[in-house]
This record gives C-alpha cells, structure tokens and sequence, in this order.
C-alpha cells in the first residue's frame, strides 16, 4: 500500500526546519524525498534558500522509527497518504504555492462535483443558520460538495445540511487521525465517510488540535475550492484568515451581510467594505454567480420585504422606501432632497445599507435597490 517514498516523506517533513516550501524546493531540486535523505549535507546547503540549520535533522534515524510507526498506523485506519511532489493533491490546492507536502485523507472526493468552502464563526446565529437551511434546500440537485472546518458552529451546520440533503462534504482538520475535535462531532465525521464525503488533514497522528493549527489548516479550506463563502464572522475572525488566503490564491469570496450593530457581521461586512468579497444580495444572484447546476425549485429573496422592516432602522427604512419607487439608480442629491436629510447624513445611512445587502451602488454616487 505504501512506498519508501511515503516513509522518506514524513521523515523529512518531520524534520524541524522544513515546512511544506523548503520539502518541495528539496525533493524538486534533488528528485525525490528518497533521494533528499540520503544526500550529502553540503550538496543540499548548496539549494538557494536551503541553509545548513534547515537540512540539521535530515537523515535523523529517529524520524525514520516515527514514519515506520505513521505508516503502519495509517493501514490500520485506512487512510491514504497523498504526496504533493507525485501529483496527488486535488489540482486547485496543488496550485497552492504553500499546500501541503502530505495530505492525509480518509474517503474519496468525487472529482465530478464542483467544490464550495464554506466557513464562519463558531459563535453562528439564527440568521446564519437561516442563509445556510436556505442555500442548501435550493441546491440539493447540484453536483456540488461543500468544505468546511468541521468546528461547531458554522463548520457543523455546512456539514449538517450537507448530509441532510445528500451533498457530499469535505471536513478539513486542524489535527492527526488519533483523534476528533471537537469530540461532540465524532459521529458527524462518521456520517461524512458513510455519505461519500472526506475528511483530510495534513498533520501526522502526533499532532494535537493546537490553536495555530486552525489557521493553518485553514489555507487548506481556501485552496480546495475556486471560492470560498464567508456566513458570519467577527472582526479579526478565522474566517476572516480563510478569506484572505482565498484572495491570495486570487480565489472568489463572498460574505454575507449584516446589521453593522451585530458582532458576528462585522468581519462579513469588513470583507465587503475592504473589497476582499463580494457582498451576497440573495440566493438566487450567488448561485447564478456561482454557475451552480440550476435547482429544480424557485429560488427566493435571501431578504424578503417583511423581513426587512424588522432589520432596518427608522432612517434606513426612510431611505429604502424612496429606493423602492425606483427601477433604475437615484442619485445622492435627489435621495436626500426626499427624504430630508443633507447628503452628508444621507450618505453613511446608504453605507450601511449597502454593507447589509440592501442596496447596491454605482459610480457617481448612485444606489438601487439589490
């Protein structure tokens, strides 16, 4: 099942200094990880960027006694090792010029399905549960397979809607096979692999759900995917780590909006305002732009208009109001001669309900209804 290959690969990538770079640089400058441990010192000091405290542990024997030992532990669990430098990554995150040497994995992808990261806080609320029950119910027909994180809150309710409505589903962890974090989703894990999904991690059985896993782990979650949808996130988030990735890898973002006085809406709407995603208007408009597989039923509003008293302030709804007499943009100046207010009020007023989703705005200081 396995080869040397395997078990120079995580012998090297347990060496202190080398991180998944320095591993490709080597095994692409020499031939193969094989090859790497068995080279003379000087030679390999000789790679541009490798130095003589990067190459110190190679040929370590005890880091051959541990891949001996993740091998073997590895065909007990059924999990497969895949290996960047012999094209085993999924293409989008080999693309990746940081993914990762080694990618562990239990499942199989179906390579026929477009994939969709879907990330957020872990402090999720009924609006975010909401957006999410409403995104999967309308594309339960497509070929697609969700990616997420696995931790509570958002994680969980991508991979819950995901198998309630038969959508395989990707959970990326932030640790080794020896365990699962968090324990209460052990056997939504299990679901995953019976319902055709995957789970992958890149670190080896000795590694714990260490708070600097998470984001790295979370390069993984944008890398899989051509884009990456953020629900909700607090400023300086994750997610909002997931997402910067995401624009690194000159990926698609979108983030949902919210009111700016939510906490957990603040990271989507900072997103937004940054330029860093695109704002989500509705279901229907993000599933277009996604160029899912057309569902079978209708998709509605993401904010449908008696929804929308409930979330606007007096002002706001002022302004939405006059908006909504309108097939076409108005500009700043006829917005606030009707309502009232100077343009200079006006103006934040109209911020805000574009970063909520409500409006959008076009050049020359012009807003419609989204």
């Amino acid at each position: 099942m396995f080869t040397d290959e395997h078990l120079y690969s995580i012998a090297l990538r347990k060496c202190s200094q080398i991180g998944d770079i320095n591993f490709y640089k080597l095994v692409s400058a020499v031939g193969s990880a094989k090859e790497v441990w068995g080279f003379p010192k000087k030679d390999l000091a000789a790679i541009i960027g490798i130095g003589a405290k990067t190459i110190y542990d190679i040929g370590n024997a005890e880091f051959i006694k541990f891949a001996e030992n993740e091998l073997k532990f590895c065909e007990e669990q059924q999990i497969k090792i895949n290996l960047r430098h012999l094209g085993d990554l999924p293409n989008l995150l080999n693309e990746c010029e940081d993914a990762p040497a080694i990618l562990y994995q239990k499942g199989e992808f179906n390579k026929k399905h477009t994939p969709l990261s879907i990330v957020g806080t872990r402090n999720v609320t009924h609006y975010g549960k909401k957006f999410l029950e409403d995104f999967f119910e309308e594309i339960k027909d497509s070929k697609l397979t969700s990616i997420s994180g696995l931790a509570l809150g958002v994680d969980t309710e991508v991979h819950q809607q995901s198998l309630k409505h038969n959508i395989p589903t990707i959970a990326v962890l932030a640790h080794g096979f020896h365990t699962l974090y968090p324990s209460r989703n052990k056997k939504m894990s299990e679901k995953i692999l019976e319902q055709n999904g995957v789970l992958l991690s890149e670190f080896n059985s000795s590694q714990k759900p260490d708070r600097e896993n998470f984001i790295q782990r979370n390069r993984i979650i944008a890398g899989l995917s051509e884009t990456t949808v953020v629900v909700e996130t607090a400023f300086g988030g994750g997610s909002v780590s997931t997402a910067n990735f995401a624009n690194y890898y000159n990926r698609e973002v979108y983030a949902l909006p919210g009111k700016i006085t939510d906490k957990y809406s603040q990271g989507c709407n900072q997103l937004i305002a940054q330029n860093k995603a695109r704002t989500i208007s509705s279901i229907k408009d993000l599933i277009e732009e996604l160029d899912i597989d057309k569902p079978k039923s209708k998709v509605g509003e993401l904010f449908p208009y008696s929804d929308i008293k409930a979330m606007l302030s007096e002002k706001q709804q002022k302004i939405y109001d006059i908006l909504q007499k309108y097939d076409s943009p108005v500009a700043l100046d006829d917005i606030a001669e009707q309502c009232g207010f100077p343009s200079h009020k006006a103006l934040p007023i109209l911020l805000e309900l574009e970063l909520s989703g409500f409006i959008k705005t076009f050049s020359g200081k012009q807003f419609q209804i989204a």
